[in-house]
Formats: structure tokens, C-alpha cells, sequence
């Protein structure tokens, strides 16, 4: 939205690609689904030489977590009975999200209207992090559909449950009687201040070239110095400051003074006029002439209705919840486990947030 915004001002080639891509980001916003995919551009090799680099002897990247990264893929897709810029949590009815690794899906999540579905291959996941899931034959009989979670095979959950639960846990007496306060959020004129604020650093500092085919396919490559970009951002949205919903003090310029001022580029992809992919080259901030490859790259498409998988075994959300509050193989929690540090009346208040 910020580089579309750039047609406001800057040169008469800036013009033409803001606008295009404004047109494109606005046809996204009008749909009713959407799917996107994220994926590094990069390979195993490269990853574990820029990881060489910043680790401690002893602490490298494994190669399998290496080989994850570069040929794995996250996946989305959203659906909503309004259009996607309008939509709010309610509205989407159907979502869908899978971490796939070279071998297959690592990770799937999928809600389809008041159930949510889960599975996972816990075993491979296990060997890449270096810390292995515990066999099947180690879980207690209580841990009922933990079991078919740790086998590979999907798990269900009631959506209604899980709100119903959060709504008990939030009011117990002893754990936050007050409900949850709201998400901060910015006011309408607060975002046209910071969008206004952060198009006009932006188009000062980055500049646009177009190249197309006469297959309807163009790309519009946007590049500026990384740190200067950075830096005039951050100046941008200095004034703004004690309007924004932010936990955590802003960076200054002098905690960006490092950061290599080379040009970074991100390429985007339109075909007959809508976005397709956008490519972000990163492979000139590692600062290494080991890494030749290295981007971020988000695709998008039409997507596609989930369904509910069959054979799902559901999961009790209050087992579930009886599960959280016992040991890790269905035994009592132990002063280890869960630290021997006293609890002070309303300690556990902001944590029932969680739900």
C-alpha cells in the first residue's frame, strides 16, 4: 500500500508503476478469497555458510534444518463473506494453513466452519530441530487423540468449545476476573497520518523501472539504499509516536547505523494487470560472497475451499485443558516443571489473555 501510494508524488515512471500497483492491490482487496504462498529463495549451502558466520562453535544450523528452510513452502488460504478489505476475524468462514518441507506437509491447520482440524508429522520435525517428539508407546492412556497427533493423523476441535473455555478461564474467580482488554488499534485519521507520513519516505528514497512481455505478464522493480530507506521510516513515524499501539520503544538511527546501506530491490509480478508474486532480494544484506542467492518470495492466487478431512479424531477440550495442567506423559506437574517460584495473588491474571 505504501509503494502504491508513491503515485503521489516522485517521477512520471514512479507515477505510472504506483498506480498499477495501486490498481492491483485494490482488485486483491475486493475478492472474497485469497491464497499466498512464502518461500525462501535460496539453497541449503548458502544458508548454512550464512549461519556459520553468526553461530557460536557448536551451535550451527543442522543440515536438515538447512534443507528445510530452503525448500520449504508456508501456505494460506482465506475465505470471507465479505471482501477481503473489509473483512474482520468473524467473517472468514474457512482458512487453511501448511508447512510443507521437501518431502511433503510438515504442519496443516484448517478451519472449516465451527471446527478446527490439525495434523502433524511430529517424527520429522523431531529430527530437524534436534529434539525428538516422544513415541507413541511412552503416552499415557489418557492422552487419547494426543496419540493419533503424534502418528500423523488429524485431530479435530470444536471452535465453540474453545471460545466457551477461554470465556470460563478468563472469568474464574482467582485467575482475572475482568475480561480481556481490546487489541489497541489505530482511528481512522491516525492511519491516513502514518500512511500519508511513511508514502512520502518512501518515495523519496525508492525508484521504480517497468518491464513487460506481450503475454500480459509486467514486473515493476522497486529498489532504494537499505538503510537510508530504514532510517527515513523510522524518522517518518517518530512524530507519530504516542498515537501508535506500540509495546516497545522504536529504533533510532544510531541502532540502524550498522545496517549495510547497499540497494536492496523487490520485484513485483502483474499479470493483465493483477499481482501474481513479489520478490524481495536480500542476498546483499548478508554481506557475505558465499550467499549469491537469497530472497523472499510471497505468491498469490485464487484459493481454493477446504474440507473437512475425513476420519478426524476429535479432541476434548477439556482434556485438553486437564492435559495442559498435568506433566508432559499425563503424570503431575513437578516443582521442576513448573518452577519453584510462589505465586502471588493475580499473577496468572494477564496470562488467561492467552485464550
Amino acid at each position: 500500500m505504501v509503494l502504491a501510494g508513491t503515485a503521489a508524488c516522485g517521477t512520471v515512471e514512479n507515477l505510472t508503476a504506483g498506480q498499477k500497483l495501486d490498481n492491483a492491490f485494490e482488485k486483491l482487496g475486493e475478492e472474497r478469497s485469497i491464497a499466498f504462498e512464502l518461500d525462501l529463495d535460496t539453497d541449503a549451502k548458502s544458508l548454512m555458510a550464512l549461519d556459520a558466520e553468526q553461530s557460536e562453535p557448536g551451535e550451527e544450523m543442522p543440515a536438515e534444518m538447512a534443507e528445510l528452510l530452503s525448500e520449504g513452502t508456508i501456505s494460506v488460504s482465506m475465505y470471507s463473506k465479505k471482501p477481503i478489505k473489509e473483512s474482520e476475524d468473524k467473517d472468514f468462514t474457512a482458512m487453511t494453513m501448511k508447512l510443507s518441507g521437501p518431502d511433503g506437509a510438515l504442519l496443516e491447520y484448517r478451519l472449516v466452519g465451527d471446527w478446527i482440524y490439525a495434523r502433524v508429522d511430529a517424527a520429522t520435525l523431531g529430527e530437524m530441530s534436534g529434539n525428538p517428539m516422544p513415541s507413541v508407546k511412552e503416552l499415557p492412556p489418557q492422552a487419547g487423540a494426543f496419540k493419533k497427533l503424534l502418528e500423523g493423523q488429524w485431530i479435530k476441535l470444536s471452535k465453540k468449545a474453545m471460545e466457551e473455555t477461554g470465556k470460563n478461564v478468563s472469568g474464574a474467580e482467582g485467575l482475572g476476573a475482568e475480561e480481556p482488554s481490546a487489541e489497541p488499534s489505530l482511528d481512522a485519521k491516525t492511519q491516513k497520518k502514518l500512511t500519508d507520513a511513511l508514502k512520502k519516505a518512501v518515495a523519496e528514497n525508492v525508484d521504480f523501472t517497468t518491464s513487460g512481455g506481450s503475454d500480459g505478464t509486467e514486473h515493476i522493480k522497486a529498489t532504494a539504499p537499505f538503510r537510508t530507506l530504514l532510517t527515513e521510516l523510522l524518522d517518518a513515524v517518530k512524530p507519530l509516536r504516542n498515537e501508535l499501539p506500540i509495546g516497545e520503544e522504536l529504533p533510532t538511527a544510531k541502532d540502524v547505523a550498522d545496517a549495510p546501506n547497499t540497494k536492496v530491490s523487490a520485484d513485483f509480478t502483474l499479470k493483465n494487470g493483477e499481482l501474481t508474486e513479489v520478490s524481495v532480494d536480500l542476498a546483499k544484506l548478508t554481506e557475505t560472497a558465499k550467499v549469491k542467492k537469497f530472497a523472499l518470495v510471497l505468491r498469490v492466487s485464487d484459493g481454493e475451499k477446504p474440507e473437512a478431512p475425513a476420519g478426524a479424531t476429535e479432541l476434548d477440550i477439556e482434556e485438553l485443558m486437564s492435559s495442559m495442567l498435568s506433566g508432559p506423559f499425563g503424570g503431575p506437574v513437578s516443582d521442576e516443571e513448573f518452577g519453584d517460584v510462589p505465586l502471588g495473588e493475580g499473577d496468572l491474571a494477564d496470562d488467561t489473555q492467552m485464550w
